[in-house]
């Protein structure tokens, strides 16, 4: 059973990424601010989710939290400041928007860029552990394969309509056959032969 909260003194936003380990595509991330007596039957992780779960419940996030924002970082500025950045930028972004500044931060993984003054707590498994983090990973996971279905139209032989930007074996053959898109992120760098990529 996920908790409501981390402590119970100040406003909680909790923030989660979506496409840290894709080839192509932004990196997105949410903040999400849920009423205190916050509770779900459903809600977990995103990727303990169908896709279908996922959407419905986006819906009935956006309804029902105090506040919520996505963040975006692209390609390219994934390239020039690395993911790891790339990755608390959009985590800052989606801070940025919330209309509700938070004075408490619960963040997804084991690292994170200090946001303004706010304190913050990071969390390994976090997405699994409190709902605030899980809804943020369902809005940045949802609207990233929203991003990647769109742009899977202008390039449809990278099957991002599938993968969304990951680096399955077709979507790393396709690259070396016929070389990156302008959404590609060159210095992720891939071979057919490994299933690994380096950064």
């Amino acid at each position: 059973m996920l908790l409501a909260r981390y402590q119970h003194k100040f406003i909680e936003a909790g923030c989660d990424e979506a496409g840290r380990g894709c080839l192509a595509g932004p990196v997105f991330a949410a903040a999400v601010i849920l009423p205190h007596d916050f509770d779900h039957g459903l809600l977990n992780d995103s990727k303990q989710l169908t896709e279908s779960v996922r959407y419905e419940l986006r819906i009935e996030i956006e309804q029902r939290a105090i506040a919520h924002a996505v963040g975006i970082v692209d390609n390219i500025e994934i390239d020039e400041i690395n993911i790891l950045n790339a990755s608390f930028l959009a985590m800052h972004r989606a801070i940025d928007k919330l209309h509700l500044k938070p004075q408490f931060l619960i963040i997804d993984g084991n690292r994170f860029n200090k946001y303004q003054s706010t304190p913050h707590e990071c969390i390994v498994e976090g997405d699994g552990k409190y709902f605030s983090i899980a809804a943020a990973s369902v809005l940045a996971k949802t609207y990233r394969d929203d991003y990647m279905k769109q742009i899977a139209a202008e390039h449809p032989e990278y099957d991002w309509h599938t993968n969304k930007g990951y680096p399955t074996l077709k979507h790393r053959e396709t690259i070396l056959k016929i070389g990156y898109t302008p959404y590609h992120r060159r210095t992720f760098r891939v071979t057919a032969a490994i299933d690994e990529i380096e950064v």
